[in-house]
């Protein structure tokens, strides 16, 4: 009996030696549920963007394709001074198609009028707020090139882009903001420098006001005047 009793011990013991031996040799990672947790959000997809980020050499055939498909012109500007009514021109074709882009990314939300030169222009589409320099690097850096020949003048209430075709970098393009002609009897020595990329059909009472405002020396309104919202309209 003493010797059966021993054999059983000894066949136990191999038995588990077995076991042990397994688990060593197939060992099974243990995921926490902190990482079990982390899984689960690298399987989740990130929201596509809804349209490219931008540089120069993109915009061109991105707005080439994007004026294929929206077509429109008019915009109303809604300032703390009032309203402001644009027409864009189909002509100038990039520089709409950029404007109605803008306008779509509610860019221009909250921007301002950051330069008032009275009897001269208003200019906008700035601000020295953190959330415009977010804006304009979650949209992408790129210049447009200048369309100065399609017979528009800078008349009083012409809508117009910082775009030159002489070799001046102060007057490249700068899709992201616009100036509006103030001056009685035009700006016309404007004209060639800078794109003209539309006209204000209501609202010069408005533009008006805000060129009288006071400004400091380097004609920032000494109050900040906010285009609060920039809306497409029929």
């Amino acid at each position: 009996m003493r010797l059966v009793f021993l054999l059983c011990l000894f066949f136990l013991f191999l038995n588990c030696e077995d076991k042990q031996t397994k688990k060593k040799i197939i060992p099974k990672a243990t995921v926490t549920k902190k990482e079990k947790k982390e899984v689960v959000k690298d399987t989740v997809k990130k929201p596509e963007r809804a349209f490219p980020k931008l540089n120069s050499k993109s915009a061109m055939a991105f707005f080439l394709e994007y004026d294929k498909h929206y077509k429109e012109n008019k915009v109303r500007l809604t300032t703390d001074f009032g309203t402001i009514d644009i027409l864009l021109y189909n002509e100038t074709k990039f520089h709409r198609s950029n404007f109605i882009f803008l306008t779509k990314q509610k860019y221009f939300n909250d921007t301002q009028f950051y330069r008032v030169i009275n009897n001269y222009i208003v200019q906008a589409g700035n601000s020295d707020d953190k959330k415009t320099a977010r804006k304009r690097a979650h949209i992408g850096r790129y210049l447009l090139p200048p369309d100065t020949k399609r017979g528009f003048k800078h008349d009083r209430g012409a809508v117009s882009m910082p775009s030159s075709e002489i070799n001046n970098p102060y007057k490249l393009a700068s899709p992201f903001e616009f100036f509006i002609v103030q001056q009685k009897g035009g700006a016309h020595f404007l004209d060639g420098d800078y794109t003209i990329f539309g006209r204000v059909t209501k609202g010069m009472d408005v533009v008006d006001k805000i060129a009288a405002v006071e400004t400091d020396d380097g004609d920032w309104p000494d109050k900040n005047i906010y285009i609060r919202n920039v809306e497409i309209i029929n």
